[in-house]
Formats: structure tokens, sequence, C-alpha cells
């Protein structure tokens, strides 16, 4: 499986909750940024796995411009920014596995985004994200190799 994590794009702070944060027009922009590289590497995923945090859902709506309709969409509470991130691997495997999907997008938030990557592949320490940055993952069994980090900055 080729698993995309994405971190949402940069959001405000005035809201009245933090699961209300909404995407600022900077985060949108990097966010479309990330689409159109998304759009280049991964023609279709078979499964995108979204926080239920509004600027996640909006990180969504923009990145969905880019691409083809997936062939599940999937909201997750596992994936907020602190649930447990093996819980949060295991729920994104078994997704997978349910839906047989090679390709997987994942939209979640600082700091659980960087745990998965490394209960994905312990061999790292888990990574910061910048806002809308993609870590992507090949995950063959219980084999998994993180295979880089993608940025607004170093895609542009």
């Amino acid at each position: 499986m080729q698993l995309f994590l994405m971190r949402h794009g940069e959001a405000g702070f005035d809201a009245p909750s933090d699961r209300e944060r909404k995407l600022t027009d900077t985060g949108r922009y990097q966010t479309r940024l990330m689409a159109n590289w998304l759009s280049k590497h991964a023609d279709q995923f078979e499964l995108v796995i979204v926080s239920p945090y509004l600027r996640a859902q909006q990180t969504w709506q923009e990145v969905s411009k880019s691409l083809p309709e997936p062939g599940h969409f999937v909201t997750l509470d596992d994936v907020t920014p602190n649930a447990d991130p093996s819980y949060g691997v295991d729920a994104i495997k078994a997704y997978a596995e349910q839906f047989g999907a090679e390709k997987v997008l994942v939209i979640s938030h600082m700091p659980i985004v960087g745990f998965m990557v490394h209960e994905f592949d312990t061999s790292i320490e888990p990574p910061i994200f910048a806002t809308s940055a993609i870590a992507k993952i090949d995950s063959q069994g219980e084999v998994a190799n993180f295979e880089g980090m993608y940025t607004p900055q170093n895609v542009a």
C-alpha cells in the first residue's frame, strides 16, 4: 500500500473550540499546492480517511478538487490530534484491507501524524509536519518504509 499522511492546512485560532478552527487563506493556498503535487503522484485513491475536525475536512475539500473521487471516504475520530496513534494506524490498516486499497490518503493533525509515521516505520523518529505537509510511506504487510516528507515549500 502507498500511504500518504497529510497534515491539514494552516488554520486560524479564532474559533469556539479546537474542533471548529477554520483554514486560513494561506492554508487553502498551501493545500492547493499539495493537492497539485498529489495529483501527479497518485492518480486515484481507493481510500481517503479524514479527521472530523473542521480544518481537516476543509483540507480534504481543497484536495478533492484536484483528484478523482476516491473509492471510499471515511471520517475517523482515531486520527484527531490527541488520539492514540497505534489505534489510528490499526484503523488505517483495517480500512485499507477491508476495501482492498493500494493508495490511501489520510488527512490528520499534529502531533498524531508524526507518531503514526513512527508507528508505521519505527526506524525513524516521529517527524514534525509543516501545515499541509505529506509523508509518503510504502507499506507491505508488516514492513513499512518512510519514503519522504513533502511540504508546500519544497514542491512549489
